[in-house]
């Protein structure tokens, strides 16, 4: 594997999950695989758990890590070419790129949307660029349409607390309201992974087969997603329908993603404060458990007491995110 960036990349989920199971079980079972191997993660944004999760997983698997924030002690890098460099930036990425890739073996970029040019946001134009002149392979830590290793975490974590009464499960997407404009990475990845596996049989939690699951995304009009992602999910504008019945609520604010009209691109169309996730929307459930990729605004995305609660899943889901990282570059290593 050279890029990760979309499910497609991972291959056969079935076995992709098999094998997070097992790096699960001993962590450390390929411990000699990055011997004398650099890893090198190169921050654009904030990070916690992806930061911590992913240099865990380079060291369960014995490599060097390196880890460059570029916004803390390296030069201002420009990433557009044709530009006249008389600003505040003083090295262009395209020169940046190779000297990177002259330091390590694999190379894993975060870099946000910048919310402003939707064309160059979905072009993935920064990760392409490391792809193109770093001579490395590389995978994604988060960039402006997509976060891989936290929807591969998600679907393991899913497989690992489906209720085992229901082979079948149901799973929600909803939208809920934030002060700020964020971008569409996860629920993206989140809904083009849970489509991947809708139609399959998943390994769930050593018991058997989970027979794929229902998918739906919920959230106010206007906030639709990119088809690219969605395509086959059902969408559901009422949110007490969608809720009804479900087994697991994924919680995630986006700003509008300017599918229809491209100049609300980025922009917040609603802060209604009725689609926070509270005691009263989860009674609608199935009992569901709750998930978040974390952080999350408390009592605007969910309350306190939904996050707090016996059913909530965002540690378990949190951690896991050190397995899919493991997983990734496990198969990156292997195909060096």
């Amino acid at each position: 594997m050279k890029s990760f960036l979309n499910v497609e990349d991972l291959g056969d989920l079935k076995e992709a999950l098999k094998e997070a199971t097992e790096i699960k079980s001993d962590r450390f079972k390929y411990d000699t695989l990055g011997k004398n191997k650099t890893l090198l993660m190169v921050f654009f944004n904030n990070s916690l758990r992806t930061r911590l999760s992913t240099q865990k997983a380079g060291m369960n698997l014995g490599m060097n890590v390196i880890v460059l924030d570029v916004n803390a002690g390296a030069w201002k890098l420009e990433t557009e070419r044709g530009v006249i460099m008389d600003g505040d930036k003083s090295e262009h990425l395209l020169e940046a790129i190779p000297v990177m890739g002259s330091f390590c073996d694999v190379i894993g970029i975060r870099s946000f949307a910048g919310l402003s040019d939707r064309d160059y946001d979905y072009a993935e134009t920064v990760y392409h660029q490391f792809e193109k002149y770093s001579g490395k392979p590389v995978f994604a830590m988060e960039t402006a349409t997509v976060h891989p290793l936290q929807a591969f975490a998600d679907l393991f974590t899913i497989a690992e607390y489906a209720p085992k009464r229901n082979k079948r499960p149901k799973v929600v997407l909803s939208w809920a309201p934030h002060p700020k404009s964020l971008p569409q990475a996860v629920p993206n990845s989140f809904a083009q992974w849970m489509i991947a596996a809708e139609k399959q049989s998943l390994p769930l939690g050593g018991v058997g087969d989970l027979a794929g699951m229902d998918f739906v995304i919920t959230h106010p009009e206007g906030y639709e997603l990119d088809p690219a992602f969605t395509k086959g999910a059902t969408i559901e504008y009422d949110q007490r329908k969608a809720f009804e019945g479900a087994d697991f609520i994924y919680a995630k604010n986006w700003s509008c993603p300017g599918v229809t009209k491209c100049e609300d691109y980025g922009k917040i169309l609603s802060k209604d404060m009725s689609w926070c996730v509270d005691t009263e929307h989860m009674s609608w459930t199935n009992n569901a458990h709750f998930m978040h990729c974390l952080p999350v605004r408390r009592n605007m995305i969910v309350t306190d007491e939904v996050i707090e609660a016996p059913t909530s899943l965002v540690i378990p889901e949190a951690a896991n995110r050190e397995i899919s990282a493991t997983v990734v570059l496990k198969r990156i290593l292997q195909s060096l």
